[in-house]
């Protein structure tokens, strides 16, 4: 009985711990629906996102009342393949009628390449204003694939990832912005500290490199910077991100071939940063942020809307790493596209079909 009971008291120890890591899914609440391909959202005003379309539109959607009006003053974007209006940010110290950023696939000479902008957003007329184009990045390439691209901001910079392009060489070619992560100031000129501005070797913009196709970006609460980006056929990564580090795309990848089972180079070297955590089978992120309220449950965490796999991915963070996950909504089987929590705590999705979901604990 004694052994019994010591069995018993072990199990609940572990269950306990473990319960730690695994909640109860939320309930999903749909609060608009017909996008057309939505891509990035931002909170504008409270209760209020603006939503970016990969056609070249943005939509301002009310949350309360479920009703949505277009807004005028986007930019001309190339609207191929995976190009057009990308991602839509503001700064966690934005203030209805500042600064909203955004990146998209801009013409270049009959191609396309990751632009960032900034612009303000009138509510009472329903136009941007203003706009600005901070920065047309040297990415240019014939291919329509791996454009990025999200957006994170610190204190004084705004973060911006941009793919390889579909040229894995790119990865590993400090003189392209394809394939790196970028840094800028917030009014689009560049720091003094950026790890090459003193280079000739790479551009003065790159913060990091060796990515393949990052397309999500986002600060913890203890200011790490992370990043989540697609692989090959397996091995997607999520990774921390350091002054002018390289993380090793295509020379490290944990992936396989499209056309065979061949590893795509090697899985470690010297010099190359190592993936916080992989995906095998690839997951497809589309998103990523670190959620700051504990209103479910998840404080510390990090989400990632998942493409391919259709769910909801909780990273489990504990001491700045990730030690578990847990995948929600798969039943629905949508492609989770953006992911917003709000200035209340509340957590947007955003999904491939067009809807637009609202999470209740």
């Amino acid at each position: 009985m004694r052994l019994f009971n010591f069995f018993l008291l072990g199990l609940s120890v572990l269950l306990a711990g473990f319960s730690s890591f695994v909640s109860a899914a939320p309930s999903v609440q749909v609060v608009y629906r017909g996008f057309d391909s939505p891509w990035g959202m931002a909170e504008v005003a409270p209760g209020k996102l603006l939503v970016s379309e990969k056609g070249g539109n943005f939509v301002l959607v009310d949350v309360k009342s479920g009703d949505a009006r277009n807004i005028a003053g986007a930019p001309k974007v190339v609207a191929n393949g995976q190009g057009g209006l990308l991602d839509v940010a503001v700064p966690r110290d934005y203030k209805t009628g500042g600064w909203i950023y955004f990146t998209y696939s801009a013409p270049v000479q009959g191609e396309a390449a990751t632009a960032l902008a900034r612009a303000k957003l009138n509510l009472k007329s329903g136009m941007l204003t203003d706009r600005q184009t901070l920065l047309v990045t040297t990415s240019v390439s014939d291919t329509s694939r791996h454009f990025g691209s999200r957006i994170a901001f610190d204190d004084d910079h705004v973060f911006f990832t941009v793919g390889d392009r579909g040229v894995r060489e790119n990865g590993q070619d400090l003189r392209t912005h394809a394939g790196t992560v970028i840094r800028l100031k917030r009014d689009g000129s560049v720091p003094e500290d950026n790890p090459f501005i003193e280079s000739e070797q790479g551009l003065d913009e790159i913060w990091s490199y060796g990515h393949r196709n990052a397309q999500g970006i986002t600060f913890d609460a203890e200011g790490r910077l992370w990043v989540i980006e697609h692989g090959p056929r397996g091995g997607d990564e999520l990774n921390l991100i350091a002054k002018g580090e390289n993380y090793g795309w295509p020379v490290v990848s944990q992936g396989k071939e499209y056309w065979g089972p061949f590893d795509v180079g090697v899985k470690e070297k010297d010099g190359m940063q190592p993936a916080a955590k992989v995906y095998v089978p690839s997951i497809a992120p589309g998103s990523l942020i670190s959620v700051r309220s504990d209103k479910y449950g998840w404080k510390g965490d990090l989400l990632s809307g998942a493409l391919k796999l259709t769910h909801l991915n909780r990273i489990v963070m504990k001491d700045g790493k990730p030690v578990d996950e847990e995948r929600y909504f798969e039943e629905r089987g949508q492609r989770l596209r953006a992911l917003l929590e709000d200035s209340e705590g509340v957590i947007f999705i955003a999904t491939d079909a067009g809807e637009l979901w609202r999470l209740d604990p």
